[in-house]
C-alpha cells in the first residue's frame, strides 16, 4: 500500500504484461493529466506553458477563441467536468480494480457520445489520443475487413493533418507514441506498413480554389489500384482545413457500384463540421468515420475516436495475428467492451489523459446539442454572413473560396461555412509565410507596447485571441502560400444562446464585434510591422 496526496491508503494494482497502474496516478495535478497520454504535440512550452497550438492546460477565459479548426483553450465548464470525473473515478477505484472502473467509465462515454450524435447503439466507438492515432486504428480494421493489406488513397492529402502522410502508409507519425514508446518518425509500424496514394484538393494555376476534377481523380486512383489486385482504403474528406469536402456523393455511389467489397471508405470528419444526419448516412453506408472532440466541438487537444458501423465486429473474429507495432497505439480500454476477443490481446493500459480530454469534450458536445436546433442553424448562418462580409471589406485580407457541395437536408446547420480562410496582403500581394506566422503569434499576445497610436488602437492591441493556425499551401510553379483561418466553433453557439430572442441576437452581434476587433488588430500588425516582434516559433499547423 502507498499513501496518496489525499492521505488515503491507496492500493497498487499490478496487471498482466508487466504493466503497473496505481490509483495514486489519478492524484497527479489535473493540468498535468490533461496533457498526458498523447504525443509530443501536447507538451507545454517551458516558458509560456502552452502547447504547439498556443493553448494552455487550464482555462484562459480572457483569450478570445476563433481557432477551432486547430485547437481551443479548455473552457471552465469542461475543466470542471474533467475534475469531477476524476474524483468519481477515484472513489470507484476504492471498490473496483482500476481497469474495471476505468472500463465502465469509458463505456459510459461511448454511450453518451452516441446519444449526443443520435447514433445507433450498434455503432461502435474506438477512443484514441488523437485523430492521427485513429487513422492507424482505421488502417488496422480495414485490413481485417478487406482480408489483405490495402493501399490507402488519401483525398485532400494537402489539407488533412500532417501525420496522415505517415499513418496512411502504416508508419509512425511522431518520435513518441501516446503510450510513451520512443519510435522513429516515418519508420514502419511493424506489421502495418504499406502503400498510399495522395490526391490533393488544391487546383493548379493561379489563385486558391478546389480542383474541379476530384471525382475523376478518385475514380482513376481506385481503378489503377484495383488493377494491381490490391484492395483500397479510401480516406475521403469532410471537411478539410479550409472547409472543403470531396469526393461527391455521386462519386461515392459509383465506387459502391463498381467495386463492391474491394473498397473500404473511412471519412476524415476530424473537424466534426457535418450534420448528424450526414454522419449517420456515412455509417449506414458501411463507412468508418474519424472524429475528434477537439476541433469544432472545442474540447482540449487531443481527443480522437473512430466510429465503426455495425457488423464490423464479425470481421475481427477472423484476425489471426495483430501487427506487433500496433500494440504501441492502443490499450485494452480503447476498444468497446463487446470486442472481447480483440481486447484480450492488448495490455491493460488506461490512458488517463485521453479519457479526461474526452470527458471535457463531451461537456462541450452536450452543451452544444442542448441548444435548440433552430438557433444553431440561425446563429451559424448569421455568423457566416457577418464574417464573410468583414473579410471581404478588409483591404489587407483576401478570402479563400469555401464553397463545396452542400445540401441543407444532410448538412443541417452546416449548410453554411464555419471555417473562413484568408490570405494576408500588402500592396495587393500576399505577405510572406514568415510574416503570416508572425501575425498569428502576435494575435495571442498583448501588443500594446509594440503598437503605438490612439487609445482605440491600444485597446485593440492589448486583446489576446486565437485563430486557426496558418496552413501552408504548396504551389506547383510558384512559391508556397500561407492561409489563416477564422473559425466558428460549438462553444460560440453555446455561449450565444438565450431563450430571450432579443438577448440571443445581441449575443451573436457581440461575437461579430469580437471578430471585427481581431481583424482590426491584424490590420494594425500589418501596417506597423509589429508582428515581427512576436517570439520566433513555428506557427504552422502541426
Amino acid at each position: 500500500m502507498s499513501a496518496g496526496a489525499s492521505g488515503l491508503s491507496i492500493p497498487e494494482r499490478t496487471f498482466d504484461g508487466g504493466s503497473r497502474y496505481r490509483l495514486r496516478d489519478l492524484f497527479t495535478p489535473l493540468d498535468t493529466l490533461l496533457v498526458s497520454g498523447g504525443d509530443p504535440r501536447l507538451a507545454l512550452d517551458a516558458g509560456d506553458r502552452v502547447n504547439a497550438y498556443g493553448c494552455a492546460a487550464s482555462p484562459e477565459p480572457e483569450i478570445w477563441n476563433f481557432a477551432s479548426s486547430t485547437a481551443s483553450t479548455i473552457s471552465q465548464f469542461a475543466y470542471d467536468r474533467a475534475a469531477l470525473a476524476r474524483e468519481e473515478l477515484m472513489h470507484r477505484c476504492l471498490f473496483d480494480e482500476v481497469e474495471i472502473a476505468f472500463d465502465a467509465r469509458c463505456e459510459g462515454m461511448r454511450e453518451e457520445l452516441r446519444g449526443h450524435l443520435q447514433l445507433s447503439p450498434r455503432v461502435d466507438v474506438v477512443f484514441s489520443p488523437s485523430g492521427t492515432d485513429s487513422q492507424l486504428h482505421a488502417l488496422f480494421l480495414a485490413r481485417a475487413v478487406l482480408g489483405a493489406p490495402p493501399v490507402t488513397i488519401v483525398v485532400g492529402a494537402d489539407q488533412t493533418g500532417s501525420g496522415t502522410a505517415h499513418t496512411a502508409r502504416g508508419r509512425h507519425f511522431s518520435s513518441m507514441t501516446a503510450s510513451g514508446f520512443a519510435v522513429r518518425k516515418d519508420g514502419a509500424v511493424a506489421g502495418l506498413a504499406g502503400a498510399s496514394v495522395t490526391l490533393p484538393l488544391l487546383r493548379d494555376g493561379p489563385g486558391i480554389a478546389m480542383r474541379a476534377d476530384t471525382d475523376a481523380a478518385v475514380l482513376g486512383a481506385i481503378e489503377a489500384t484495383i488493377a494491381q489486385r490490391a484492395p483500397v482504403l479510401l480516406q475521403i474528406m469532410d471537411s478539410s482545413k479550409l472547409g472543403w469536402r470531396a469526393p461527391s456523393v455521386a462519386c461515392l455511389d459509383e465506387i459502391a457500384r463498381r467495386w463492391p467489397r474491394k473498397v473500404q471508405v473511412v471519412v476524415d470528419a476530424c473537424q466534426a463540421r457535418l450534420g448528424r444526419r450526414r454522419l449517420r448516412s456515412y455509417l449506414d453506408r458501411g463507412y468508418m468515420v474519424l472524429i475528434t472532440g477537439s476541433k469544432f466541438f472545442g474540447g482540449p487537444a487531443f481527443s480522437g475516436a473512430l466510429l465503426v458501423p455495425k457488423g464490423f465486429s464479425r470481421s475481427l473474429d477472423r484476425i489471426e495475428g495483430i501487427a506487433p507495432g500496433f500494440f504501441d497505439y492502443a490499450g485494452r480500454c480503447d476498444w468497446p467492451v463487446a470486442w472481447t476477443a480483440l481486447r484480450s490481446r492488448f495490455e491493460r493500459r488506461p490512458n488517463f489523459g485521453q479519457w479526461l480530454r474526452w470527458e471535457a469534450a463531451l461537456a462541450e458536445i452536450g452543451s452544444y446539442y442542448a441548444v435548440p436546433g433552430a438557433f444553431r442553424v440561425r446563429a451559424l448562418a448569421e455568423l457566416a454572413a457577418g464574417i464573410d462580409s468583414m473579410i471581404a471589406l478588409s483591404p489587407s485580407l483576401q478570402p479563400v473560396p469555401t464553397a463545396t457541395e452542400r445540401t441543407a437536408g444532410d448538412d443541417e446547420e452546416f449548410a453554411h461555412a464555419t471555417i473562413f480562410p484568408f490570405m494576408l496582403l500588402r500592396d495587393g500581394k500576399p505577405v510572406s509565410m514568415a510574416e503570416t506566422g508572425a501575425v498569428h503569434r502576435a494575435l495571442r499576445r498583448d501588443m500594446n507596447d509594440e503598437i503605438s497610436g490612439s487609445s482605440a488602437d491600444r485597446e485593440v492591441a492589448v486583446q489576446r485571441s486565437l485563430i486557426g493556425q496558418p496552413v501552408r499551401l504548396e504551389r506547383q510553379d510558384d512559391a508556397p502560400q500561407a492561409v489563416l483561418r477564422l473559425c466558428v466553433g460549438a462553444r460560440l453557439v453555446t455561449e450565444a444562446w438565450s431563450p430571450d430572442t432579443a438577448q440571443a441576437k445581441r449575443n451573436v452581434q457581440h461575437l461579430l464585434d469580437r471578430v471585427a476587433h481581431v481583424l482590426v488588430k491584424i490590420e494594425l500588425l500589418l501596417d506597423r510591422g509589429a508582428a515581427a516582434t512576436a517570439p520566433e516559433k513555428s506557427a504552422f499547423e502541426v
